[in-house]
Formats: C-alpha cells, structure tokens, sequence
C-alpha cells in the first residue's frame, strides 16, 4: 500500500473553501491525519494531506484535482509518494 503527501493550494480561497474541499477529499480517502508507528494520530500542517491506499500518484492528483475544482477555479497540486516520514512539532489529532 503506497503513501502520499497531498499539498492543495487553493488560489485567492478562504478558510471555508479549504474545509469544503477537505470534505469532497475525506470522501476519497484523503485526510489531514497521518498516524505514527505507535498508532498516535497527528494533524499535517494546513493544506497538506495525506492518503494511503492502492492508487497511483496520477489518480490521487486527479482525485485531489477534482476536488480542488468543485470549490475554486485556480489551484495547484504537489502529490508525492513517501518512503517514510518523519515530523515534529504536529498536533495530536
């Protein structure tokens, strides 16, 4: 199973865009929680996600894509898979 780091700019959006996008994401498995090896839950950064599962880095950016899109006109993407991950500093969710 693949892991990926999601960063969604929504361009000229407010908060709200953001937390309605978050919804048309979490219904495609895309959260803002990553959890550690520990099984601790923690909250990414604003407007980072993350999604674990069986697709490929071109069908999370499209999934992320669409949901950009049903909220705001211009955005950008950056989708990458992750060979691991390490943080400090993230609030338990």
């Amino acid at each position: 199973m693949a892991q990926y780091t999601i960063r969604i700019e929504l361009h000229d959006a407010t908060w709200d865009e953001y937390e309605t996008m978050y919804q048309y994401l979490a219904a495609q498995g895309i959260t803002d929680i990553i959890i550690s090896k520990e099984g601790i839950r923690y909250k990414m950064p604003p407007a980072e996600y993350n999604y674990e599962g069986n697709a490929t880095r071109s069908q999370v950016l499209d999934m992320a894509k669409a949901s950009a899109a049903k909220v705001v006109r211009s955005y950008a993407v950056l989708v990458t898979e992750s060979a691991g991950r390490t943080w400090y500093g993230l609030d338990k969710a």
